[in-house]
């Protein structure tokens, strides 16, 4: 297996990037309609972190047709089919890596992300988590739909695998490849709270496809 850039892994895929993730991952069709239901009402500035095409923002803005989001994502591809899938809408679209990029102090009233933190270690997660803690206004939420395990023999796999990879590919630790890491739920919880949230919940899943809340 050869692993690819992070950003050259989605280029290479974002003409049929939407069908795959309606079609082939459990529980994201589903997922999309659910992470709409959890924004609070008051919402005015949305964070979306790996935005990606922006298949969450469609049911999103069903609700909240005038909601100002800031779309933060590593490829560029992605943010252009984005942007043409959503004319005059409200959007901010920043091409960066997220855990380069400022989101502001106290600046928004939700974070979502969608599929895409499955892919960091938990120190680097633990880090953006405080970030996004920080980015959001008291009474904010974050909400996360990932690909998650309940099992720590699996999410230890994973991590092996990831590691053996690079290795014998040469990649050093702070390069974005892909792979596929999942974590377990209750590392996620706990990655979360120890970033700064108070109150961290499982709302919902389906297969491998989980969502978290996670509440200033």
């Amino acid at each position: 297996m050869t692993l690819e850039k992070m950003d050259e892994f989605f280029t290479a895929r974002v003409d049929n990037y939407d069908e795959h993730m309606l079609s082939d991952v459990p529980g994201c069709r589903e997922g999309y309609k659910i992470m709409a239901g959890l924004i609070p009402e008051n919402t005015e500035y949305l964070l979306d972190l790996g935005c990606g095409t922006g298949l969450e923002l469609n049911e999103i803005f069903k609700k909240k047709p005038a909601v100002c989001v800031t779309g933060v994502d590593l490829t560029k591809a992605m943010l252009d089919k984005l942007k043409e899938k959503y004319p005059g809408k409200n959007l901010k679209l920043v091409n960066a890596s997220y855990f380069d990029y400022d989101f502001g102090q106290k600046a928004f009233d939700a974070c979502i992300s969608f599929q895409t933190m499955h892919h960091f270690t938990h120190d680097e997660k633990i880090k953006l988590y405080r970030k996004i803690f920080n980015s959001l206004k008291p009474g904010g939420v974050y909400i996360e739909c990932d690909y998650m395990v309940e099992n720590q023999s699996d999410e230890d796999f994973y991590y092996s695998e990831n590691s053996r990879i690079r290795i014998e590919q040469g990649i050093k630790d702070d390069e974005f490849y892909h792979y596929d890491t999942p974590c377990t739920i209750k590392n996620q919880i706990e990655m979360l709270l120890n970033s700064g949230f108070p109150k961290v919940e499982k709302v919902w899943r389906l297969e491998n496809t989980t969502i978290l809340t996670a509440h200033t």
